[in-house]
């Protein structure tokens, strides 16, 4: 083990580091969670509008029942109007009583006539709006289809690439799999696991030559991908640091391991440092919570989050 005394600008340098991972994390973590609750609401918004919709076209289609009916109707009196009014003429020159009572009934016929014809006008009205509302929902409802299935293309194009990444992953570390190296693909992310024997000596934050080659060659398919988020986590187990170390504790040996592994990934150039974020999360977040050495030596570890560009996806929830 090589212990020495850190310089206390350099302590002050990772801990600066060290709290800008975490809360670039934390900010990572809060635009993943939007994401899931937007999409979300658009779902249910989509919901409410069908059913909305299937409310209104059953309202049209019985609006449309009862317009039949008061059509009939309307035509109905319209032929007893002319009955009435055939027989006014033959009865003209009948009793005077007689005439005054088919002039009630003109006059009653006329006004039921009347009302009809309001009510008509009233229930084609109502039905016109019925209508132009519904035209509105369509608009809107085809609106949130085409975002929705948009924002499905996009993040299973995000999956797609995914898995691509992890296959290139895999091929480019052949043969470091028996050696405490994991790769796989969970979320739309690809974590590359690597245990502490295939990195670092015990208690050390410097990287032995056999990690040197399989981190050359993890960045040789990170140069080549673009358009992915790495993030660097260092975990470590649950014994202590001895006395004396030149770490303060397991947060700060997790980082430094972190901060480690990213110099070598930006060794050359070719990596843009933006896409990197050194974290340490010590001993909090154990692959094997059981207190044996077979379980300690899985959680000493370091893993490499890979996570495909997401802005197109915050570009298509933010349009209107």
């Amino acid at each position: 083990m090589t212990i020495s005394c850190v310089p206390p600008q350099l302590y002050s340098d990772a801990k600066n580091s060290r709290d800008e991972c975490l809360r670039e994390r934390e900010e990572l973590l809060a635009a993943n969670e939007k994401i899931t609750v937007e999409n979300n609401e658009l779902k249910s918004e989509l919901e409410i509008a069908r059913e909305a919709r299937k409310r209104i076209e059953e309202g049209g289609m019985s609006n449309a029942r009862e317009l039949q009916l008061l059509k009939e109707k309307y035509e109905t009196l319209s032929r007893r109007n002319e009955e009435l009014q055939r027989t006014y003429q033959a009865a003209i020159s009948g009793s005077d009583t007689e005439t005054r009572n088919l002039m009630d009934k003109l006059d009653g016929t006329r006004k039921d006539l009347y009302q009809k014809e309001d009510e008509l006008n009233r229930l084609q009205i109502k039905l016109e709006q019925e209508r132009e509302e519904l035209t509105g929902l369509k608009m809107e409802l085809d609106k949130n289809n085409t975002r929705l299935i948009e924002l499905q293309r996009v993040i299973e194009e995000r999956d797609k690439q995914a898995e691509a990444l992890r296959q290139k992953i895999s091929s480019a570390l052949t043969g470091f799999e028996n050696q405490g190296l994991t790769i796989k693909k969970e979320n739309g992310k690809v974590y590359v696991s690597l245990e502490e024997k295939l990195l670092f000596p015990s208690g050390s934050t410097e990287v032995n030559p056999q990690g040197k080659i399989a981190l050359g060659k993890l960045a040789g398919v990170l140069e080549q991908n673009r358009n992915i988020n790495i993030m660097i986590e260092g975990h470590t187990d649950d014994v202590p640091v001895k006395p004396g170390s030149s770490y303060r504790d397991n947060w700060d040996l997790s980082v430094q391991r972190a901060t480690s592994i990213i110099r070598i990934l930006l060794d050359g150039g070719k990596i843009d440092p933006k896409r990197l974020t050194a974290a340490g999360r010590g001993e909090f977040i154990p692959v094997d919570p059981a207190k044996t050495e077979n379980a300690r030596q899985k959680n000493r570890r370091t893993e490499i989050i890979l996570e495909p560009n997401l802005d197109e996806v915050f570009e298509l929830l933010g349009k209107d």
